[in-house]
C-alpha cells in the first residue's frame, strides 16, 4: 500500500480530532472513568498516548538519548506501560488534554520534515519513520476505542482504517515470534470491506488460509480491542486461525486482548 508521509500525518491529525472531541467536556471525575482495559481509566489511555508521542519524537530527533531512556523504561519491568499510567495518575482533565494536544502537535510537525524511510529506534526493532507514524495512528485509534467504549459512544469508521489494517497484515509474522512460535510459511489471504465500500486485499488469491469481513472488525481484532468471536470476521485454515488468535499490531509483551463478550459485559450489553 503506497502512502505518503503527508497523507499519513493528515490522517493522524484527523484521527486525533475524533479522540479529542470524545474527551473535550470531561471533568476530573470523567477522566477517571474505567475503560475495558483492566485497571486503566480514560486518563491512563490519554497519558499513554501523550507519553509515547514524546518518546517517538525523541527517537526521531535524538535517537541516542531515546535508546538510553528506553532501556531505563524497559528495565522497570514488563508492566512499564502500567507504570507510565501510574506516574501520571494525578493529572487533571485539563492537564491531560493539554499534554496530548502539545505532544501530538510537536510529533506531527517533527515528522513532516523527516525522510519516510529513515530508520528510527523503538522499544522493539527499529522501524521506518513512516511506520512510526502509522503506529501512532494505530495507537490513537485503538486507545480511542477504549475511550469510546468507556463513554458508550460509537465512532463512525473511516477509510483511515486502511493504515491499521495494513499494519495488522504486516505484523502477522511478528505476532507469531512475539508469542514464541515459528512464523508460518503458508500465506494468508485477507479480503476486507472498507467503510467506503471499497475492497482491500492482501495475499495470493489462491491461498488456502483466509480472513474475510469488514475492515472495522479486522482492525478491532488485530489491535486486540475485540475478541474475534465478537466480530463477523470469517477465518478459514489453521494458519489464519492461529494468527488471528494472537494478532497484535503493537510493540511490547504479548497482549491478552479481550475475552469473548468482555466489552459487551463492560458496557452493559452494548457491542
Amino acid at each position: 500500500m503506497a502512502v505518503s508521509m503527508e497523507q499519513l500525518l493528515d490522517d493522524l491529525v484527523a484521527e486525533t480530532r475524533v479522540l479529542q472531541d470524545l474527551v473535550a467536556e470531561l471533568d476530573d471525575a470523567g477522566m477517571s472513568t474505567p475503560t475495558p482495559a483492566e485497571r486503566w481509566s480514560i486518563r491512563d489511555q490519554l497519558t499513554h498516548l501523550a507519553y509515547f508521542d514524546e518518546t517517538a519524537t525523541l527517537a526521531a530527533v535524538d535517537p541516542d538519548t531515546f535508546r538510553v531512556e528506553a532501556a531505563a523504561l524497559v528495565a522497570r519491568g514488563d508492566d512499564f506501560p502500567d507504570q507510565v499510567a501510574a506516574d501520571h495518575a494525578a493529572l487533571t482533565a485539563d492537564e491531560v488534554r493539554f499534554w496530548l494536544a502539545e505532544t501530538r502537535t510537536t510529533l506531527v510537525a517533527t515528522f513532516r520534515g523527516i525522510e519516510p524511510k529513515a530508520r528510527l529506534p523503538w522499544y522493539g526493532p527499529d522501524m521506518s519513520a513512516l511506520s512510526s507514524v502509522t503506529a501512532r495512528l494505530m495507537e490513537t485509534w485503538a486507545h480511542g476505542q477504549d475511550v469510546a467504549d468507556a463513554l458508550g459512544e460509537r465512532r463512525v469508521p473511516t477509510d483511515r482504517l486502511r493504515h491499521i489494517a495494513h499494519l495488522g497484515v504486516q505484523t502477522a509474522g511478528f505476532s507469531f515470534l512475539l508469542n514464541g512460535r515459528a512464523a508460518p510459511t503458508s500465506p494468508v489471504r485477507v479480503e476486507l470491506e472498507a467503510p467506503s465500500g471499497d475492497r482491500w486485499e492482501w495475499g495470493p488469491e489462491d491461498a488456502a488460509d483466509r480472513v474475510t469481513g469488514t475492515a472495522h472488525d479486522f482492525c478491532l481484532t488485530v489491535t486486540q480491542r475485540r475478541h474475534v468471536t465478537d466480530t463477523a470476521l470469517q477465518v478459514a485454515g489453521p494458519v489464519a486461525t492461529e494468527w488471528i488468535s494472537i494478532a497484535q499490531t503493537f510493540a511490547g509483551t504479548p497482549g491478552t486482548g479481550r475475552a469473548p463478550g468482555a466489552v459487551a459485559a463492560f458496557s452493559g450489553g452494548k457491542p
